[in-house]
């Protein structure tokens, strides 16, 4: 089971399109993995912000996502040799 304590970081982004490949290719290799998005246009936890106020004028909607992609320790050397290639 991948748990914070156990699990490394393979994929970082912006892309939806490279965010899939990887799980695509993790997935067809047996790798197991979990994986976060984070909206930056959505409002914060801790408060209101400046984009409550101003919606999302002047923010390049390409990068409004992040993509993280996490694999079990034990398998991290293998998943960067996959994903190298």
């Amino acid at each position: 089971m991948i748990m914070m304590w156990n699990r490394k970081e393979v994929f970082v982004g912006h892309s939806l399109q490279s965010f899939n490949e990887v799980r695509y290719t993790l997935s067809s290799n047996g790798i197991k993995y979990k994986y976060k998005v984070v909206d930056n246009t959505s409002p914060s936890y801790f408060g209101s912000s400046n984009r409550a106020r101003t919606g999302t004028f002047g923010i390049n909607m390409d990068y409004s996502k992040t993509y993280y992609i996490y694999v079990h320790k034990n398998d991290y050397d293998n998943a960067c040799v996959l994903l190298r290639n």
